[in-house]
């Protein structure tokens, strides 16, 4: 079964991704492990990759593309997946289509005061990159990391002026998707506004009803 896990940023797509990989056994893919995976192992596409991201550039869709293409093709995505962060506009949809196509994009759904709550409040460990949050996941000591002491920090991309530009963007690029994917009959809409382990329980009914469906 192949799964795209679609909603704007802090939708929660990395967490219920995560989940779903652990119970049900296919690779959790997101755009930045493949970026890394590719650099890492030195593909000709992943040095391309390496010198734009050095040159502060962006990756350009037909790299994109190239580079899941290469990742969808290793040997354990071939009873399925999960896809985070993948496809983000028509012309990665459609490629994907033509070489991969989903079964089913799960929509999590959430309100833009949502996902500004989320991103605004998280805050990050310095030292060892664990992630917090003011109000969901307080650390034990206001400004440092529970797992190692170190300095919490915001990231550029979660101050709120920058979450609402994010989510400008989705809305002018992303968000058109849905359109697409309702028609294709592969959408499912999972209401994302609860806590994490709310959502999960949702998820998981609605999965396991999914594959249950295919395998009949």
């Amino acid at each position: 079964m192949k799964f795209v896990f679609f909603g704007a940023p802090g939708a929660g797509k990395g967490t219920m991704a995560a989940k779903a990989a652990a119970a049900f056994g296919f690779p959790h893919i997101s755009t930045g492990e493949i970026f890394r995976g590719a650099m890492r192992d030195g593909t000709p596409l992943g040095l391309k990759v390496k010198a734009i991201i050095e040159s502060g550039g962006l990756v350009s869709d037909e790299l994109t593309i190239g580079l899941v293409r290469e990742r969808l093709a290793m040997p354990d995505a071939a009873k399925g997946w999960l896809l985070d962060g993948f496809p983000r506009t028509i012309a990665q949809a459609e490629a994907l289509a033509s070489f991969c196509p989903e079964d089913y994009v799960i929509d999590l759904e959430v309100t833009d005061a949502k996902v500004v709550e989320r991103l605004s409040g998280r805050r990050m460990c310095r030292s060892c990159g664990r992630s917090f949050h003011t109000r969901f996941m307080p650390p034990s000591k206001p400004g440092l990391c529970d797992d190692c002491g170190g300095e919490l920090y915001v990231r550029d991309d979660d101050r709120e002026e920058s979450v609402r530009v994010r989510l400008e963007n989705y809305r002018a690029q992303t968000a058109p998707l849905v359109g697409l994917y309702k028609a294709r009959g592969t959408l499912v809409p999972v209401d994302g506004e609860s806590s994490a382990d709310a959502v999960w329980s949702v998820l998981h009914v609605v999965m396991n009803r999914l594959i249950a469906a295919e395998k009949a």
